[in-house]
């Protein structure tokens, strides 16, 4: 009986079920979506070439579909001819860059997210009262050059609790701080911990800058964590939201790996793996999404179970000067090659 028994558990132990967690929300949130919206209503309306600087959002599979429809997109509003349409992107632009745009006539369209924007008006407004400026963010990230512009000599940039504890500055200094919409919720919380125990006249938004996308999907990690063996999050190596995604699942002790599409998708992974969490970032595709699903399927992964820790109804619309009725017929809807990417007009 006893070997019997070992052999029924050991037969048992062979036979691990594999199975997915897929973590909602995930993919794009309302910004990504009228950004991308906005391109395609501009190509639409004023034909091809329509000029970008930089990319529209920090996507692969997006820029490049959105360049094969005759977008094109530059690192310098420079290099777009003077008088053409320049959009800028999802991230935001500094006020010398509006400036610079002015002078050379271009017909500016602007997909600054709306949260991003608020920043922008935050560092406006803590600026004129003169103090200090305490940017939380990654300095070469495009949000944060933007944010930076609005106040360069009043603004320091912070990107670690080390930065946060190393700041030359007497504790009565009159500071505000502003954050990346796009950091991690803890480790900013962290930070901010920092300022208030170190600075007696503080001012700030708390953790509010950090965009409700962001929140939820690195909720939906943690909520999928405790049950998966391994995380996947879908997104483009340049993504800052994606990228803290990753962290967060790996800080919370569960291996986890960045998988800009499904070529970057490693079968070794899955070694002594009975449950795959899977999620996207706020700037990837669901298409890409579904490939990966379609790669863990191949190898057994074949049960898909959803966890949901937030409802996304948000809805930015595009510039009124794109969704006239006099707009052409030509771009018609995108849906499907995007899986959900833009919100036809």
């Amino acid at each position: 009986m006893p070997t019997r028994r070992i052999g029924v558990e050991a037969e048992s132990f062979m036979q691990v079920e594999k199975k997915v967690i897929l973590a909602e929300p995930r993919s794009f949130c309302a910004g990504v979506r009228r950004a991308i919206a906005i391109i395609e209503l501009a190509l639409e309306r004023h034909g091809p070439p329509v000029y970008v600087r930089k990319e529209i959002v920090h996507n692969h599979y997006v820029v490049g579909l959105l360049r094969r429809r005759g977008a094109r997109f530059v690192d310098s509003e420079d290099e777009v001819p003077e008088g053409a349409i320049c959009v800028f992107s999802a991230h935001g632009v500094s006020p010398q860059v509006r400036e610079n745009a002015k002078s050379r006539q271009l017909d500016v369209i602007d997909a600054t997210c709306p949260l991003v924007s608020k920043v922008h008006q935050e560092a406006k407004r803590y600026a004129v009262q003169g103090r200090t400026l305490l940017l939380v963010g990654h300095a070469d990230h495009e949000e944060v050059e933007g944010t930076y512009g609005h106040a360069p000599r009043q603004t320091v940039i912070v990107e670690t609790v080390e930065d946060a504890e190393r700041l030359d500055l007497k504790p009565d200094t009159p500071v505000a701080y502003l954050t990346q919409t796009t950091l991690s919720v803890d480790e900013t919380r962290d930070i901010i911990g920092v300022l208030q125990r170190r600075f007696t006249d503080l001012l700030g938004p708390g953790t509010d800058d950090i965009c409700y996308a962001s929140q939820n999907r690195q909720d939906a990690i943690k909520a999928i964590v405790p049950r998966s063996d391994l995380v996947l999050v879908v997104g483009s190596r340049n993504s800052s939201n994606s990228i803290r995604m990753v962290e967060v699942a790996r800080r919370h002790g569960v291996a986890a790996h960045l998988v800009p599409d499904v070529t970057a998708f490693d079968p070794a992974w899955l070694a002594e793996v009975s449950t795959v969490g899977v999620s996207a970032g706020a700037s990837a595709p669901e298409i890409l999404v579904d490939q990966l699903l379609e790669e863990l399927a191949a190898h057994g992964y074949t049960d898909v179970e959803l966890e949901s820790v937030a409802q996304e109804n948000v809805v930015f619309a595009p510039p009124a000067r794109l969704t006239a009725t006099s707009a052409g017929d030509g771009g018609g809807d995108r849906r499907e090659e995007y899986r959900g990417c833009w919100t036809p007009r």
